[in-house]
């Protein structure tokens, strides 16, 4: 009887309380930030000590609790309709601009962020959130170091967060006025159909003006704010730059604060990665994307010293987009800071190729490869200058080592070997920066050959079928190497005496080359095709000094070892050519064909060349040895 007793009063007193008018606090609370303007007369106090943050988180919850309390989902409601009515972003982003009060900046960025991620009825399509959306961005990264780029980096991740649900808009939100333009001259509404239901009051045109007489005091908050707004307040509108969240986004890739830094990198990389197809051809065709992305990249190649040591280079492997600095500052050098940052942002534009779509990875790659392979790579390498020479074919073997995406490194070997698939000849002019890589593997400078040839060994690494068919089997696909008219032996080791195998003569075994101890042979009775084997794999390995093995298994230095390397190596190759197509037997001779000299390519005859030579070398392995015999 009590409870129920206390439960009438309860709601008799409820009943007699007025409710809270939502639009009125909303009214208020915007006048209160209006008559700041109009009273304030110390421009020095900070935004964040006044009443305006405490006024916007007023605003915002309103706009929260508002859109919770509606009962048809998707409509807007009178405190959002009034927001977009009387253009209060627009408003808010040029006190923004004007930065009155110091620090007013970061509160929009603030207030924009937190209206745009929580609250649901769809804002962008409408041009009053637009436009200042537009204008923020254009207000924002431009300058390095701002003290708004937290702040920014928010804004940008709700906006990128935002395309991701729907990528209609990244067109919208990437071309900027010129939209609104085509669709005022078309006679096309500004907002987009399925939203246009939720705000056709008759107070409210299409494109978020009001249409109704300002309430009592808004005409002089409005004179007020007026003398505090920049003059040039339409110029925003008029820039030439449309791609803004673009521009914004790569600015603050260059930020100095790694957090920041990392974030923007996040949130371009969601960009690109939409697996919407028409999102995709917009970002490549109607935006500045890829060549500004390939811009920063040549400009932090160019900030590098003009001269590194390949060793230096060689010492900052395994640099990632995510950690770009250098692992520890033990093995500090000139340019190192520089060089980091490069190699960084290299990984990140692979790393980019790779998760992008298909349209953008190819379009990336592309111009990745004509304006900073071709256009800055390129005349350092072909330079006549040992140094230079030097730091590009070292840089090269670095980026090539970090390098993952197939749509990457399709063009990198393009760029290194060209696109002819028909065999060499001895007399031709084969890619002109391929045949200078050729020669600068056996260059009169050592150092030069050495630093080339580990390009080539870091470029047979790559699972790419073009480089083994560009370098090596072009050559050998017709099979000229087979000797015509000479018939094979029946049996080879019927035709081998090992007995008098040349490497291992009284003289040369006292010269104090001593053999590694070997296998325990099968007697001579009972000779057999393995034994054999061992025999040659023996006498290879005798060449070999033990310091200069690279095997495993330290312990074991004979056949059994050579064997199972050998094999392992052959079952990692297998397992990369596998999705090549290759046939399982040679390509059978063609009696008909007419006898042609066998040339085995640049490539394999500067190889075959050093290997002649290998024995005169200065710092051969083996020269030594022979040397004090």
């Amino acid at each position: 009887m009590l409870s129920r007793l206390g439960a009438l009063l309860q709601e008799a007193v409820g009943a007699r309380e007025p409710s809270i008018d939502l639009l009125q606090a909303f009214v208020e609370h915007w006048k209160g930030i209006t008559h700041y303007y109009i009273e304030s007369t110390d421009e020095s106090t900070p935004a964040k000590k006044t009443d305006i943050p405490w006024r916007l988180k007023q605003m915002l919850d309103i706009l929260v609790y508002e859109e919770q309390q509606q009962a048809a989902a998707g409509e807007a409601g009178p405190c959002l309709e009034y927001l977009l009515q009387h253009k209060i972003l627009e408003t808010l982003c040029t006190l923004g601009k004007a930065e009155y009060p110091p620090g007013m900046r970061q509160q929009v960025f603030q207030f924009f962020s937190k209206v745009l991620a929580q609250v649901q009825h769809p804002l962008l399509h409408y041009l009053s959130v637009h436009r200042p959306v537009q204008k923020l961005l254009r207000l924002g990264g431009t300058a390095s170091g701002s003290v708004t780029e937290k702040e920014e980096v928010q804004f940008t991740t709700v906006l990128c967060s935002k395309i991701q649900q729907d990528p209609e808009l990244l067109a919208y939100i990437l071309e900027g006025k010129k939209i609104v333009g085509r669709k005022k001259a078309c006679g096309e509404p500004t907002a987009l159909p399925k939203d246009t239901t939720s705000h056709g009051d008759k107070d409210c045109s299409h494109d978020g003006a009001p249409a109704r007489p300002q309430l009592d005091g808004e005409s002089c908050g409005a004179q007020a704010l007026n003398s505090h707004m920049p003059a040039e307040t339409e110029e925003l509108d008029g820039g030439t730059t449309e791609s803004n969240l673009i521009t914004s986004l790569l600015g603050l890739c260059q930020s100095k604060k790694s957090r920041v830094a990392l974030k923007a990198q996040e949130n371009l990389l969601l960009l690109v990665s939409m697996a919407s197809p028409a999102a995709a051809t917009y970002l490549v065709q109607s935006s500045a994307c890829c060549p500004a992305i390939v811009r920063h990249l040549c400009q932090l190649y160019r900030s590098m010293p003009v001269f590194l040591d390949p060793a230096d280079i060689a010492t900052l492997e395994g640099i990632s987009w995510r950690l770009p600095s250098a692992p520890s500052d033990e093995a500090s050098f000139p340019g190192k800071e520089a060089l980091a940052a490069f190699l960084g942002w290299f990984d990140y534009c692979d790393h980019l190729i790779t998760e992008a779509h298909t349209v953008v990875a190819d379009a990336l790659a592309k111009a990745v490869a004509e304006n900073f392979f071709v256009e800055t790579l390129q005349p350092q390498l072909l330079h006549v200058s040992e140094q230079s020479i030097l730091t590009s074919t070292a840089l090269l073997t670095a980026m090539l080592r970090q390098l993952r995406s197939p749509a990457l490194l399709r063009e990198a070997v393009a760029f290194l070997l060209g696109t002819d698939r028909q065999p060499e000849a001895p007399g031709d002019n084969p890619h002109t920066l391929y045949a200078h890589l050729i020669g600068h593997c056996d260059h009169l400078s050592d150092e030069i050959s050495i630093t080339t040839l580990r390009l080539f060994e870091e470029l047979l690494q790559k699972p790419h079928e073009g480089i083994i068919h560009s370098l090596v089997l072009r050559n050998l696909e017709g099979r000229p190497y087979v000797a015509w008219g000479s018939p094979e032996p029946e049996s080879y080791e019927d035709t081998l005496d090992l007995e008098e195998d040349p490497y291992f003569t009284d003289s040369f075994l006292d010269s104090g080359f001593q053999t590694p101890a070997k296998p325990r042979l099968a007697p001579a009775t009972s000779y057999d095709g393995k034994t054999a084997v061992t025999e040659i794999v023996n006498s290879f390995l005798c060449l070999v000094p033990e310091e200069a093995k690279t095997s495993a298994f330290l312990e074991e230095t004979g056949y059994d070892t050579y064997v199972h390397d050998a094999y392992g190596l052959f079952q990692e190759c297998s397992s990369r050519v596998a999705s090549w197509g290759w046939p399982l037997t040679p390509t059978p001779l063609d009696p008909h064909e007419p006898e042609r000299p066998f040339f085995e390519g640049h490539f394999l005859r500067v190889l075959f060349d050093r290997m002649s030579r290998i024995l005169d070398q200065v710092g051969s392995p083996v020269s030594p040895l022979l040397h004090t015999s």
